[in-house]
């Protein structure tokens, strides 16, 4: 696929698998290594059609920032392919814990079949449950798919809710619909609740204001709208590369600050 077209799929991409999408705008972007002033325009058009893909601010701040952008490119693939959140993730579930989840966490539901004393109990999301359900248990994980009208009954019985961020800042992350009811739901109950935040996704605080501003659709009613905002005052864990850590441990992450990204395009 032609580099340009590579970039108008991840610009159109919906519900697409974040790593998938971070790998081809990076191997496509880097085409325009020579080129740094079109090397921005595509990342500032990118992210103004794609603003809710935190690891797709953190390449792009890598790439156009950086003295090699092929060189670049390749290395956020690498740490994609490397990710060890999901490894992370399980080997600190409890021994037979029922974890619970909403819709589709991708991250989440691709590292629990790690581990085969789990069991799963998925709060359907706009029909995505069943389709969760039959991936985990093609891979022999105990799964139940759960109307959202029960999600009080599904933190009573699960030992722990995890939720997953498709970009985090210092106090809030972005996160799939039904997660926040979830989360709060186990806080008032008294359920840890753990935020699975993987490579990428943890923004430095502009990035995260710039995703905020332009997701807000103030016309629109807000259960309209495609994600929801975590405060991670709800969150006891959050699942990083690095591993588990409790909000106040967390680091800025590591990540150069391009204010030229700010700009949006039309």
């Amino acid at each position: 696929m032609h580099p340009i077209e590579q970039l108008r799929y991840v610009a159109r991409a919906s519900g697409a698998d974040a790593g998938l999408l971070v790998e081809e705008a990076a191997s496509a972007l880097s085409v325009f290594g020579r080129d740094p002033a079109a090397m921005l325009t595509a990342s500032r058009r990118l992210l103004t059609r794609q603003p809710a893909v935190g690891p797709l601010w953190w390449m792009a701040a890598r790439m156009v920032t950086a003295a090699d952008a092929r060189g670049e490119a390749r290395a956020v693939s690498q740490e994609l392919r490397t990710d060890r959140t999901g490894r992370h993730l399980v080997d600190n579930l409890p021994d037979g814990a029922t974890v619970a989840v909403a819709g589709w966490p991708d991250l989440t539901v691709a590292a629990l079949p790690r581990r085969g004393d789990v069991e799963v109990l998925v709060v359907d999301v706009e029909g995505q449950g069943p389709a969760v359900v039959r991936r985990l248990e093609r891979h022999d994980v105990i799964a139940e798919d759960v109307d959202p009208a029960k999600v009080a009954g599904v933190v009573e019985e699960a030992d722990l809710v995890v939720v997953e961020a498709g970009a985090a800042g210092a106090s809030a992350a972005l996160v799939d619909l039904g997660s926040v009811p979830l989360a709060a739901t186990a806080r008032a109950i008294g359920k840890p609740v753990w935020l699975v935040a993987g490579a990428g996704r943890r923004v430095l605080e502009r990035y995260w204001q710039a995703i905020i501003e332009r997701i807000d659709e103030p016309d629109q009613p807000r259960f309209l709208d495609p994600f929801e905002v975590l405060g991670l005052g709800l969150v006891d864990r959050v699942v990083t590369p690095d591993g588990p850590m409790l909000v106040a441990e967390l680091a800025e992450p590591d990540m150069p600050l391009a204010p030229e990204l700010l700009v949006e395009l039309d």
